[in-house]
């Protein structure tokens, strides 16, 4: 597995993964400190609820979320974001298609297993 990521990601060039349905992301820049996450919903698509070990602030670059971390629900729409916690729950609810800008720290290792 590679640690970091080339210099420069280039849309274009990068594969869109498809973690769950109506969900596609591109793996961005990363090294074992850091990683940003380009995620695409459709509308009604779900970001399930989970936790992770990793410090995750997130962009909302476009569409309209409806947002539940711990025990808050929350609609963020373009120009909002928000931050997770290590080890705390949460997920999404796409309610306008739209794209999330995700950074975490450490690197997600799983999502560079293929």
């Amino acid at each position: 597995m590679k640690t970091r990521s080339e210099t420069y990601q280039l849309e274009s060039e990068l594969q869109w993964e498809t973690p769950g349905p109506g969900i596609q992301r591109q793996i961005m820049g990363y090294d074992g400190q850091l990683m940003i996450v380009k995620v695409k919903f459709e509308k009604g698509a779900v970001g399930t609820m989970h936790a992770h070990y990793h410090s995750q602030a997130t962009y909302v670059a476009s569409g309209k979320f409806e947002l539940t971390i711990g025990d808050e629900k929350k609609v963020l729409g373009a120009g909002d974001g928000y931050y997770v916690a290590p080890d705390e729950i949460h997920g999404c609810v796409c309610l306008e298609p739209g794209i999330l800008i995700d950074t975490f720290s450490p690197h997600r290792e799983d999502f560079l297993k293929k």
